[in-house]
């Protein structure tokens, strides 16, 4: 499986959606089956970026519940929120011929935020 970062971006809005004391628990999402949406929410809860568990058994990931973002999480939410500059870091950096990590591409976001302010 390969990280889609589509996925991961919905899945850390909806987090961030959530009512304080809520969790989002075994969600599926249009257009991807439960087991990549499964492992999509063990690579976010693994790299805390959110707050959850992922229960997992011998056959693979039976369900998750999700709490809220981590610090990194709401970094990544904020940088990422503005759909020009989400689609822009699709076209330019989450090309399938470009290898690219979560924290690079968050420095990225975290740059095109501060341009797009005037800030850089």
């Amino acid at each position: 499986m390969k990280r889609d970062f589509d996925l991961i971006r919905r899945i850390l809005l909806d987090v961030e959606n959530l009512p304080a004391g809520q969790f989002l628990k075994n969600t599926s999402y249009e257009g991807y089956d439960q087991a990549t949406v499964n492992e999509h929410v063990a690579l976010i809860v693994d790299e805390k970026i959110v707050r959850g568990i992922v229960h997992k058994s011998t056959k693979g990931i039976d369900g998750f519940f999700l709490n809220g973002l981590t610090w990194k999480g709401h970094d990544f939410v904020e940088a990422s929120r503005n759909e020009t500059i989400w689609k822009k870091a699709k076209e330019m950096i989450l090309k399938p011929s470009v290898s690219i990590t979560f924290d690079l591409l968050l420095e990225w976001l975290k740059s095109q935020a501060k341009q797009s302010l005037g800030l850089d």
